[in-house]
């Protein structure tokens, strides 16, 4: 049962941008804060970015101020606007709730290479 599903990544070059999406389809959607996490192969996943049912916004310091991310709760969806994209920024990207998660969705391959 698909609970989340991400969209929106490729392959870009380094200096580019992408936007990602997120469906969510959970029951009063707008109270829980959510997240977007990124996994390379070999690595541990990583929260890189989150937003509070109130809107505040927290990124981990290597995507902060190039990384966005927003909610619209009217369709149950989370975005993250990648700017100014690096190399190292290459991973598969997932969004999930913070405080209470679902399964993991099949993710979205971001690739930055030139």
């Amino acid at each position: 049962q698909v609970q989340l599903v991400e969209s929106g990544g490729g392959l870009v070059q380094p200096g580019g941008s992408l936007r990602l999406s997120c469906a969510a389809s959970r029951s009063f959607f707008s109270i829980y804060a959510m997240g977007w996490y990124r996994q390379v192969p070999g690595k541990e996943r990583e929260l890189v970015a989150q937003i509070t049912s109130g809107g505040t916004t927290n990124y981990v310091s290597t995507v902060r101020g190039r990384f966005t991310i927003s909610r619209d709760n009217a369709k149950k969806q989370i975005y993250l606007q990648m700017n100014s994209l690096k190399p190292e920024d290459t991973a598969v990207y997932y969004c999930n709730y913070l405080s209470s998660p679902v399964d993991w969705g099949q993710g979205t391959q971001v690739t930055v290479s030139s």
